[in-house]
């Protein structure tokens, strides 16, 4: 469910032979690292499903990735929980990867949608068969973020844009480009109910040193980046006016650095938005 990951057609070059498309190794390698976190869950939620879900893996080989992943985890675990505590009754996981959000925080009354890629998906989903997950209320629909309008797959699959939701970008935004960026997230907020949130991380670097060298430098480095490409890291102000000028209003922005898990200051961000023209929910600092 969760990942790390891409929507880009060289995605196939990820482990599939012939040109046949393959799960997202990227999306593999995070639910692997976080199988090993320990983390909350709800009274009626499965602990054991991130690790059921990865079953089979190959071993993950991002490493380097683990002080981030931790921190971005216990991020969007804690709004889930929040959300729910709130009675949001929709969330929804954009780039699910292998997240085990859906069993791990299962509640009542509360309904998961998961989209990603049709690939990963297609796996996910034969995992989830395998493992008799009870998927009464996770919706898995596949999409691709460069050409497919969310706002549509969301409303085909039942989703209800009278009613709030948490929407969850987590590892994604840093894979799409920025004019993919803004219509995602324009079309998340055409679906967003007064009371609805926005999770996300944002890559981030600092002030006066050039978008490309960075990405050139931070996909050199990678070993899935010529398979899942990052394509996106900016500037802390210009990632959160791209995030304003999609309909979102900033309410939390988090240096996962804060998080205490030893990820390095200055590269990434956990934020918290609501819709434009939305009431500020209470007591939430901005930062």
């Amino acid at each position: 469910m969760d990942r790390e990951r891409t929507n880009q057609d060289a995605m196939r070059a990820a482990g599939g032979g012939g040109g046949r498309p393959a799960p997202s190794r990227t999306s593999q390698s995070v639910a692997s690292l976080r199988s090993q976190l320990l983390r909350p869950s709800s009274p009626g939620g499965d602990t054991t499903a991130q690790v059921g879900l990865c079953a089979g893996m190959a071993p993950t080989r991002s490493l380097w990735l683990r002080a981030h992943l931790t921190a971005r985890t216990r991020f969007v675990d804690d709004e889930v929980l929040r959300a729910i505590e709130g009675g949001t009754s929709q969330i929804v996981i954009l780039g699910a990867g292998y997240d085990d959000r859906a069993l791990r925080f299962r509640s009542p009354r509360v309904h998961y949608f998961e989209l990603d890629h049709p690939t990963t998906q297609s796996d996910k989903r034969q995992r989830l068969r395998r493992m008799g997950a009870d998927l009464t209320h996770v919706t898995l629909e596949a999409a691709d973020f460069r050409s497919d309008d969310v706002a549509a797959v969301l409303a085909r699959s039942g989703h209800r844009a009278d009613l709030p939701s948490l929407f969850i970008c987590e590892g994604l935004l840093v894979y799409l480009d920025q004019a993919t960026i803004l219509g995602l997230l324009a079309r998340l907020r055409s679906r967003a109910a007064p009371g609805s949130s926005l999770a996300a991380s944002l890559a981030v670097h600092p002030d006066g040193i050039d978008t490309g060298v960075v990405l050139d430098r931070a996909n050199t480095a990678r070993p899935d980046a010529s398979a899942e490409p990052w394509l996106t890291i900016l500037p802390a102000a210009s990632h959160l006016g791209l995030i304003t000028r999609s309909g979102w209003v900033p309410t939390s922005c988090r240096d996962d650095a804060t998080f205490g898990a030893g990820a390095p200051p200055g590269r990434s961000l956990c934020l918290v938005a609501q819709p434009a023209g939305a009431p500020l929910a209470p007591g939430r600092p901005e930062h």
